[in-house]
């Protein structure tokens, strides 16, 4: 493993390594044991879109483990938002850091940083994916449920980049997968893909209530991403009942798991009553950026 680019560029053994290193992590965070896996060492974090989670998590998480973050506006602080190839930016940026973490539009980006700068890089968001959070997602799945063997996960909602992580990432940890989406705004087809090799573990539908069916996990995520806004009362309409609520959760498993990988935008794709049912699950799977995220920089940067 020598970059986190997308979930399919990773095998399970390397999947797994990732989750341990994840929850050994956070046991010494908890306990108040220090760990040093980066001590004199810096990470670039780029951002071009707006963050909370991303941003704070990994300066957090940098520091934690004894390394040094610094956070780069894209847009307005770089080179790069006045036209600077990417290549250039990377080949620079490679003889400062020892990574570089970036949040952005186009994963092309990503992977031109990749394959210019010489060093880690780590995918923080991008329009096609979203490998963080769903390291995240699976950490607390497996954390309350002690393994993935026997779930079933259901994705409601926009086929974005939360929709294609998830899709791989549940499959690599040995879920069975149901994505339901409406026409028009499918997961990626590499992603649809990807899953054939998976045959009778994943499932694609249109019924929200058909996909909720014995479903253990609900993950669900905003209508209307960063960069769509122009599109929301568009895809309000397009959406409408596709929303993690009472009824849908009736049709799950007893005792079944809601995620969000926030912000959440109570009473569009999931009620109010519902996400504070499950803020618990919610909140633990926030914290748990922190957690996957310094797990990816020890293995990455620290040789963890």
């Amino acid at each position: 493993m020598k970059h986190l680019l997308k979930m399919s560029d990773l095998t399970r053994e390397e999947l797994f390594h990732i989750l341990d290193v994840a929850d050994e992590l956070k046991a010494d965070n908890k306990a108040g044991r220090k760990h040093h896996y980066l001590e004199g060492k810096t990470i670039a974090l780029i951002f071009a879109k707006a963050s909370t989670r991303t941003r704070t998590s990994f300066e957090v998480g940098a520091y934690q483990l004894g390394g040094l973050g610094t956070y780069l506006n894209a847009t307005t602080e770089m080179q790069i938002g006045r036209g600077e190839p990417i290549q250039d930016t990377a080949r620079v940026l490679g003889r400062y850091y020892d990574g570089i973490m970036i949040r952005t539009f186009k994963q092309s980006d990503v992977e031109a940083l990749a394959q210019w700068s010489g060093i880690p890089v780590i995918n923080g968001l991008t329009d096609y994916c979203h490998p963080c959070q769903v390291l995240a997602d699976l950490q607390t799945i497996r954390e309350r449920r002690g393994s993935f063997e026997g779930l079933k996960m259901c994705f409601i909602g926009d086929g974005n980049n939360m929709a294609n992580s998830l899709i791989v990432g549940g499959l690599l940890a040995g879920m069975s997968v149901t994505a339901v989406c409406p026409n028009n705004y499918l997961p990626a087809a590499d992603v649809l893909e990807y899953a054939k090799a998976y045959p009778g573990k994943f499932t694609f539908c249109q019924d929200p209530k058909e996909g909720a069916k014995g479903a253990d996990i609900l993950v669900t995520d905003v209508w209307t991403s960063m960069g769509q806004e122009e599109e929301t009362q568009l895809r309000k309409k397009a959406f409408q009942g596709y929303q993690i609520n009472g009824e849908l959760l009736s049709l799950a498993n007893p005792g079944c798991m809601v995620l969000h990988c926030l912000p959440a935008h109570r009473g569009e794709e999931i009620t109010a009553d519902v996400f504070e049912a499950h803020a618990d699950e919610i909140f633990d799977e926030a914290e748990n950026r922190l957690h996957a995220q310094k797990a990816v920089m020890a293995i990455l940067m620290g040789g963890k």
